[in-house]
C-alpha cells in the first residue's frame, strides 16, 4: 500500500524559510512533485523532479526561491522554501507517479497524493 506523508509545514514570517518533507512507502516513483492549494483556488503546480537525469522543474512563482530534492535511500522528497511570501500560503501536497512523465505539471498524471501540510506566511 502506497503512502505519502508530508511534514514540516507551519507558520513563518515573510522572508523566512521552511523545509517540507514527504516520506514515501510502498512503491517506487519515477516522477514526484509538490503542488499547493490556497483557499478558493485550484491546486497549483509548484515543482517536480524526475528520476531520469534527476531533472527538476519549477512553477514561475517559485523559481529561484524553492528547491526540490529527493533522497532515494530514505524514500523522502524535500522542498526547501526560502524567501517566503504571504502568497505562498497554502496547503502543500506531495504527489507521486510510477512512470516518467513530461507532463509533470498536471495533477492528472499523479496517482498517489499525501494529505497535505499547511504553510502559512505572515506579512
Amino acid at each position: 500500500q502506497v503512502q505519502l506523508v508530508e511534514t514540516g509545514g507551519g507558520l513563518v514570517q515573510a522572508g523566512g524559510s521552511l523545509r517540507l518533507s514527504c516520506a514515501s512507502s510502498g512503491g517506487t516513483f519515477d516522477t514526484m512533485a509538490w503542488f499547493r492549494q490556497a483557499p478558493g483556488k485550484e491546486r497549483e503546480f509548484v515543482t517536480a523532479i524526475r528520476r531520469h537525469l534527476s531533472s527538476t522543474y519549477y512553477g514561475n512563482s517559485v523559481k529561484g526561491r524553492f528547491t526540490i530534492s529527493r533522497d532515494n535511500a530514505k524514500n523522502t522528497l524535500y522542498l526547501q522554501m526560502n524567501s517566503l511570501k504571504p502568497e505562498d500560503t497554502a496547503v502543500y501536497y506531495c504527489a507521486a507517479a510510477t512512470g516518467d512523465s513530461s507532463t509533470y505539471y498536471l495533477t492528472t498524471i499523479y496517482r498517489y497524493w499525501g494529505r497535505g501540510t499547511q504553510v502559512t506566511v505572515s506579512s
